[in-house]
């Protein structure tokens, strides 16, 4: 079976206007894969088009068929549980395909080890109305992972969350790829969370693909000009990594955005 999910001449339009044109690309499973751009670059539509939220034309396959909404889990960027349901109701949802009368043993276990992997263990019957926004993001990333999902979609999915739970998210995330040979698709806009947790990345500016490789390839000097319009050092860290220090707004960009 092809590993892979196959992304070729993907175009959105709203009307008369394009958002995505043309997103060419290959990104093969068990890995996590960073979208990153600006805002306004096309993230949020290509992961909802890959979903299935938004029509678009062009060949998007993965293992060399057409996107099965069963395999995927996709956590939108803005999302929030209306209705009044406790966190550990939350997380049994992510397995709704196999509720049933009553609950198996197995799926509240399950659902309580994630909870308790997350730092919220203790929280399983709190309303979900009743925790913070960094918290309910945890729960609704955690019932993505309860659907074991081949393919698992994630739009800015630790932006409300501190330093100590992004890293711990993301360790977890790779431990699940890990385990299950699962592709990861993350929008980001952290950059050095990018390079450094990311096996390769997908650069946009304004809908087009810029690059698709490995983070250190595709990041560079000219690219943070042409893409971020910023002049940017990259520092060496005593372990080896690389940390982009952003620096000054590029002249030449500033000009523009100015006119």
């Amino acid at each position: 079976m092809t590993q892979h999910l196959q992304l070729e001449d993907v175009t959105v339009r709203r009307g008369r206007v394009t958002i995505l044109s043309g997103i060419t690309a290959k990104i093969d499973a068990g890995q996590i894969c960073a979208l990153i751009g600006p805002n306004g670059a096309g993230k949020s539509t290509l992961l909802a088009a890959i979903a299935g939220q938004l029509q678009a034309v062009g060949k998007l396959h993965f293992q060399g068929r057409a996107i099965d909404p069963r395999r995927i889990g996709y956590m939108p960027q803005h999302i929030e549980v209306q209705a009044e349901l406790s966190v550990l109701e939350v997380m049994l949802l992510g397995r709704h395909d196999a509720l049933g009368w009553q609950v198996k043993a197995n799926i509240i276990d399950e659902a309580s080890t994630l909870l308790c992997r997350i730092g919220l263990g203790d929280l399983a019957q709190r309303g979900m109305h009743t925790l913070s926004g960094g918290q309910q993001q945890l729960v609704l990333l955690a019932q993505r992972l309860m659907r074991k999902p081949d393919l698992l979609l994630l739009d800015e999915a630790t932006s409300a969350l501190d330093i100590r739970h992004q890293m711990e998210v993301l360790a977890m995330l790779r431990a699940y790829v890990a385990q299950t040979g699962a592709l990861v698709l993350f929008a980001m806009h952290d950059l050095n969370l990018a390079a450094h947790h990311s096996d390769s990345i997908l650069l946009l500016k304004n809908g087009r693909l810029v690059e698709h490789g490995a983070f250190a390839a595709a990041v560079t000097h000219t690219s943070l000009r042409s893409v971020y319009g910023i002049e940017a050092e990259f520092l060496r860290t005593g372990s080896g990594r690389s940390v982009i220090v952003p620096l000054s707004l590029n002249p030449m960009a500033f000009s523009e955005i100015a006119s």
